[in-house]
């Protein structure tokens, strides 16, 4: 932290804060979230833009307002509605804290979004980020929010070598904005940091010859802004052989499944698939020895429909995918005990999907139009 200290001292914050705030003012993007102070608004705004791209959040983002355009609303909707509305962006935990977190708003601060540290950080899935995020660009509130964007400006301008995949590094970029912080415009300073490291100092090379902050910059003075910030990261993943089917019956219905309520995709639905942990037997004869087993049906399954690679955080599943029928009628009791129905094509659009079986039917749609 020494180090740091030492370069915060030569930085004229006034003249920091002038410079990246008047850039902010005239150059920042017209974001949906940013028409006003709205907490509600700028929290969902900010666990949608968890790992996910701008361009990517904005038509979710208006979506799930028209759904749920006030907390209330959104506190009183059902959880299969939820999952709806965050169909595509993935990470569903996110949406599942939130809708609790804004329950217990509702319940315990009368549908008021609290504005003290303490308070806010007790909400379900409200870290640091967040709580500084909707504290400071909401409420005006001096709070660090030092989210990816943050921590590569910081670590050019104060020459930061520490090794952002660290949590523990957190503290130092946190330390930094407090000293730097316009307390008089807390929200457009936030916002300045993190729309200048989405603009501007992006990864790799940066376009210095267009930073407003750029006097300030020390990796600039010394040419080594493409260096940092250092994040050394070992990714383990694990991959994951599925083989899956689009199953209609002789109404022209789809089978889907319910996952568990809890782990990976909780409550979402999806389409029959198993995972393979057997080379000995083919694809489709290894599906439908699974069927039988846990339905008690097999299905006739027609050449591969399509094959999908899809990257967790953690894991990486490959789906083989095929399409088919079962031609006799199953046992509704068993049926209820492994959480599997029948739906139209129609009612499909109500259930909430994971990307990897939106993909599915797509090649599904195609195949068969």
């Amino acid at each position: 932290m020494k180090e740091e200290i030492n370069t915060l001292k030569t930085i004229d914050s006034k003249q920091f804060q002038h410079d990246l705030i008047s850039w902010f003012a005239s150059e920042h993007r017209d974001l949906p979230w940013r028409e006003n102070k709205d907490p509600y608004r700028v929290w969902v705004s900010e666990i949608m833009l968890q790992q996910t791209r701008v361009d990517t959040v904005i038509p979710y983002f208006n979506r799930f307002m028209e759904w749920f355009p006030t907390l209330d609303e959104f506190a009183e909707a059902d959880e299969e509605r939820v999952l709806k509305a965050w169909e595509g962006l993935g990470y569903y935990s996110r949406v599942r804290n939130l809708h609790s977190a804004v329950k217990e708003v509702k319940a315990t601060y009368g549908g008021v979004v609290p504005d003290t540290p303490e308070e806010i950080a007790k909400l379900k899935g409200v870290g640091p980020y967040t709580a500084g995020a909707i504290l400071s660009i909401a409420y005006g509130k001096p709070e660090p929010a030092v989210d990816g964007n943050v921590m590569r400006v910081l670590s050019r301008i104060l020459l930061i070598r520490e090794d952002i995949a660290k949590p523990k590094t957190r503290k130092t970029f946190e330390v930094a904005v407090r000293a730097l912080i316009d307390h008089e415009n807390t929200s457009f300073f936030n916002q300045a940091l993190m729309e200048l490291g989405a603009l501007i100092c992006t990864p790799g090379k940066p376009a210095c010859l267009l930073c407003p902050v750029q006097e300030h910059c020390e990796a600039f003075k010394e040419g080594v802004q493409s260096e940092l910030p250092i994040k050394i990261q070992k990714k383990k993943t694990r991959t994951v052989p599925l083989v899956a089917a689009i199953l209609t019956n002789h109404k022209g219905e789809f089978l889907i499944h319910k996952r568990p309520s809890e782990g990976l995709l909780a409550n979402l639905w999806e389409f029959p698939n198993f995972e393979i942990h057997t080379g000995l037997l083919a694809k489709r004869d290894f599906f439908n020895q699974e069927l039988k087993e846990l339905l008690g049906v097999t299905s006739e399954l027609g050449e591969l429909l399509v094959k999908i690679e899809h990257v967790f955080s953690h894991l990486v599943w490959n789906v083989d995918t095929f399409s088919g029928v079962i031609p006799i009628e199953m046992d509704q009791n068993i049926m209820k005990k492994h959480q599997f129905q029948w739906v139209s094509e129609i009612d499909l659009e109500q259930y909430a999907f994971p990307v990897p079986h939106q993909k599915m039917m797509a090649a599904f749609k195609e195949k068969n139009m």
